[in-house]
């Protein structure tokens, strides 16, 4: 590969492309040197960022994944690794390591084909530290979580979140969305955009605050 580190956008974020031979700490100075040039373009963005063609220890996606943060000046939200025709996703984990979160990893290799019409591309990882979907949220469904889940697409008009625990939507909020649905009134609402019918912390109605990268929503 002419180029160690190929970058290129994507609806929810950016996908790297990785050499596969270049040494870890060189890849890591490529990726460093090509993304704090563009600095200024991601502007504190919260993103899904994807891995292609390198498979990572679990030392080393913490690494790079710190240094993608740092030089490019971003929030990773979650990260997905396509390598070998496998899906595999990472769920955010509720307590952050200095300042950042960790990132579990869990491995799917089947689609959800039951969701019917009103899930598109429907993914749903269960870990003991939250929830992945991947798809977008559409019509009349509604999505039931036990734990704080991240979703990786939009929740369209009329559809339904109801979380236990807290939402972040790497896309836009247009349906509704009822975080710490039994009580957690610490349980908040992200996205990069919200358009909402509906923003409920528990039982009590709240207003999104539209921020320049992204939209969140809790209780002061």
């Amino acid at each position: 590969m002419k180029d160690p580190v190929l970058i290129k956008s994507n609806r929810y974020g950016m996908t790297l492309r990785f050499d596969p031979e270049l040494p870890f700490d060189l890849l890591r100075e490529r990726v460093h040197e090509k993304l704090h040039a563009f600095t200024h373009f991601f502007n504190h963005a919260c993103m899904v960022v994807t891995f292609e063609g390198r498979t990572f220890t679990k030392e080393e996606e913490q690494a790079m994944a710190e240094t993608i943060e740092e030089s490019a000046g971003i929030q990773i939200l979650c990260l997905t690794d396509t390598e070998d025709n496998t899906q595999e996703t990472h769920t955010i984990t509720d307590t952050p390591v200095s300042g950042r979160h960790l990132c579990r990893k869990t491995r799917d290799n089947t689609s959800n084909d039951t969701a019917g019409e009103a899930y598109d591309s429907a993914e749903t990882i269960h870990t003991e530290y939250g929830l992945f979907y991947r798809g977008n949220l559409r019509g009349r469904a509604i999505l039931e979580a036990d734990k704080s889940i991240v979703i990786v697409g939009d929740i369209e008009t009329g559809a339904t979140v109801i979380c236990k625990g807290s939402v972040t939507v790497t896309g836009t909020i247009y349906g509704t969305v009822i975080a710490g649905a039994t009580g957690d009134y610490n349980a908040m609402i992200a996205a990069i955009d919200m358009k909402p019918e509906l923003l409920r912390i528990g039982e009590i109605e709240v207003k999104p605050v539209i921020g320049g990268s992204y939209s969140w929503a809790r209780l002061l």
